[in-house]
């Protein structure tokens, strides 16, 4: 019998969720047969499956330390768990370690819901179907390559994830508290929301001038303001044929460097040329690399990469020239696989700091072996010292050894071309002395520079290049949020939302509303549809108008797509009713529906607040869980939770003789009279609850007593509605 695990529905959980804080990818699975079939009764299947990942004995699982995950399979654990553990695994060996994974059976026999952290969701998806064939091929007594299967995973890692410059600042973001979206499949991204959010992409900022980047991409221009200013430079000549590469080499003064005038990474670049064949040839390599050739004087000393960022020395990197020795028998090509190539420092993806060196797609290499009379099959003689490379391999951190004359001459050149963020290549022979005296010079200057060699360099300590950036862009005190307020629950949540827009909108807020009666900027309606979604949530976080934004976020949307934020400033919860509209989610009880709201009120921030309604005790009872304060509303003020709340001298809003009551503690002052709100536009009286809930996330932002009860006077209820 060939056993089967069927996948009936993925989805991507984009936000907080009832499993985690973070995205994670949600899989309902159906055992079948194997429900009946624990680990422990499928002959050799523990033994193959650690034989095919051995890291697996270390995995952690209920008994709390490594090795539980191996005991679970050994006592009999079910396909759903041992999958969950497979395709975390898999993601480990792919290069994106994930650690958070959960099983739970559903009311249905054999139906699992199966949850891991994904980054991606396309990498998570490429890991689930790897980790799916892997484990019905060890159940099912099948081949399977793990190998294969990791480098797919990788490949797609390396497709769809943030790049290392990118990924060292939203990394640094993070750690400083300041959210980000992702805002293509490139490395685009957005820090903050709304009004204060500020975009990168790569090691650009929106501070990036482009006036500034198409400076430092024209080298000769570059060096005509740099030398404008005193930062020494290299004396050249733009050069339009090999004769006159020559000839402007002879003026120059020999030993030159021939380049491409708008080349990048080295390419294309040959240095210390003493002759006439070998400069024509030079400039024949720079004429592929770049539109124009430029001709240098020779500067002697290592090649070096200083980043600087708004204004100041913030890392850098020294480069060296690198050497084969032979043996007698072997060849170039060999010596360079066997020698430089087998660095585990070395690879082609852009995680590694050194690439891997390959004479066919450096034709620079070619001519410096031409030079010393090789040739990529030439076997040189026993310890004979062939030069493979004089430029590039900058991968050695020099920070702490950078003189002030040489931080100056940077931080200038980055100032003269314009550019926040700047990696200034110069040569000079010793980096901690003075420029001039030894005849150091910049020699370009980069717009987007890589970070990766300060990040992960070769030799010394990795420099925190992507904080200092977050830093730049970013005071200290500013985490590029904007209030988010959130409403949740099965009944009013739509009028609670739209109520709190407005009391924001009249404090002189730019207000994003996303809720079931459309989705609106200010007080405009621009979309007549139900927008009480992730995706409707994520659009106003991306609208730099937008300096406040109120987001109604249902029990189905939280279960399909999680929230649309990671952190918020009021999260209210209103009940947990209407749970028999949510049975395809397995949703059958209030208990189930309270796990899906709390999501609302695990995410409030410590400086923030969380309103509940203390007429249901279970939404009372979610105040433990919360990060912030609590405000907790009721139309009766003797309401159990509400007296108890008050009587831990903690805020409340309430009706008392018809108006809504604002206390702290035992003090208590009144806010609005609730006939007054009826009366004003000739509306049906509000329902209590959704007032006092709106009052209290109006309370909980700061807004005064006054302009709330001015601002429910003026509220209309119809105002954009759907006709």
């Amino acid at each position: 019998m060939k056993y089967d695990i069927r996948l009936l529905r993925i989805q991507y959980l984009r936000g907080p969720n009832i499993w985690t804080y973070r995205s994670a990818l949600e899989v309902w699975l159906d055992l079948g047969a194997l429900e009946d079939l624990p680990s422990s009764k499928i002959p050799g299947l523990t033994e193959k499956l650690v034989a095919w990942l051995p890291a697996l004995a270390e995995h952690h699982c209920g008994v709390g330390e490594k090795g539980g995950f191996l005991q679970r399979l050994q006592e009999g654990t079910w396909a759903g768990h041992i999958l969950e553990h497979v395709v975390i695994e898999l993601l480990n060996l792919a290069g994106m370690p994930t650690g958070f994974g959960q099983t739970r059976s559903t009311s249905k026999t054999g139906v699992y819901r199966m949850v891991f952290r994904a980054r991606d969701e396309q990498v998570a998806r490429t890991a689930l179907a790897e980790g799916h064939t892997l484990l019905l091929s060890a159940i099912n007594g099948e081949r399977f390559d793990v190998a294969a299967a990791v480098t797919r995973l990788r490949d797609t890692v390396d497709d769809c994830y943030l790049g290392p410059s990118t990924g060292a600042i939203v990394t640094a973001a993070t750690d400083r508290g300041i959210p980000h979206i992702r805002l293509n499949d490139g490395n685009l991204v957005q820090l903050g929301h709304g009004a204060r959010q500020r975009r990168i992409w790569t090691a650009e900022t929106e501070k990036t001038n482009a006036i500034a980047e198409n400076i430092a991409g024209n080298k000769d221009l570059t060096k005509t303001l740099l030398t404008s200013c005193g930062v020494p430079v290299p004396e050249g000549e733009i050069v339009d044929g090999p004769e006159a590469a020559w000839v402007a080499a002879q003026d120059i003064g020999l030993p030159v460097v021939v380049k491409p005038l708008d080349g990048n990474h080295g390419r294309g670049v040959s240095i210390e040329l003493t002759n006439r064949a070998d400069i024509e040839a030079a400039f024949k390599i720079a004429e592929t690399e770049g539109s124009e050739v430029i001709v240098e004087r020779h500067i002697p000393g290592d090649e070096h990469r200083v980043l600087v960022v708004g204004g100041k020395v913030v890392a850098a990197a020294r480069g060296e020239s690198i050497y084969i020795v032979g043996n007698g028998r072997d060849t170039v090509v060999k010596l360079i696989d066997d020698q430089l190539n087998c660095d585990p420092r070395r690879g082609d993806a852009e995680e590694f700091p050194l690439e891997t060196i390959r004479l066919d797609r450096e034709p620079a290499m070619k001519l410096l072996l031409e030079r010393q009379g090789l040739h990529g099959d030439a076997m040189p003689a026993d310890q004979q010292r062939v030069l493979v490379q004089r430029n590039g391999n900058v991968a050695i951190d020099c920070t702490d050894d950078v003189h002030p004359d040489v931080a100056h001459a940077v931080s200038l050149a980055a100032r003269v071309v314009g550019l926040d963020v700047a990696g200034i290549d110069l040569v000079v022979q010793d980096i901690s002395k003075p420029l001039q005296p030894q005849r150091g010079a910049v020699v370009e200057v980069n717009a987007g520079p890589g970070l990766l060699m300060h990040l992960r360099p070769a030799v010394g300590k990795p420099r925190p290049v992507g904080q200092a950036i977050v830093n730049h862009l970013f005071e200290p005190a500013d985490t590029g949020r904007v209030p988010i307020v959130g409403v949740s629950g099965t009944v009013g949540t739509a009028d609670i939302a739209r109520k709190i827009a407005w009391l924001l909108h009249l404090s002189g807020k730019h207000v994003g509303l996303a809720c079931q009666h459309g989705l609106y900027l200010r007080t405009r309606c621009v979309e007549k549809a139900n927008s009480a979604n992730w995706v409707s949530g994520n659009r106003l976080l991306m609208n730099r108008d937008v300096n406040a934004v109120v987001l109604e976020n249902g029990p189905l949307s939280i279960l399909k797509d999680g929230l649309a934020y990671d952190r918020c400033t009021v999260g209210v919860v209103t009940d947990f009713g209407n749970f028999e509209g949510q049975s395809d989610y397995d949703i059958s009880e209030p208990e189930h529906m309270r796990k899906v709201l709390r999501t609302q009120v695990d995410v409030v921030l410590p400086e923030g607040v969380a309103v509940l309604n203390a007429n249901d005790p279970g939404v009372a009872e979610l105040a433990d869980l919360c990060d912030g304060d609590v405000i907790m509303y009721a139309a009766d003020e003797a309401t159990p939770e509400l007296a108890a709340h008050r009587a831990s001298d903690r805020r409340a809003v309430f009706v008392r003789n018809g108006w809504v009551m604002l206390a702290a503690g035992a003090q208590a002052v009144p806010c609005v009279e609730i006939a007054r709100v009826e009366r004003a536009r000739r509306q049906p009286a509000p329902v209590a609850e959704h007032l006092l809930a709106a009052v209290a996330a109006a309370w909980a932002l700061g807004i005064g007593s006054e302009l709330i009860a001015a601002g429910l006077e003026t509220f209309d209820p119809m105002l954009g509605r759907q006709s």
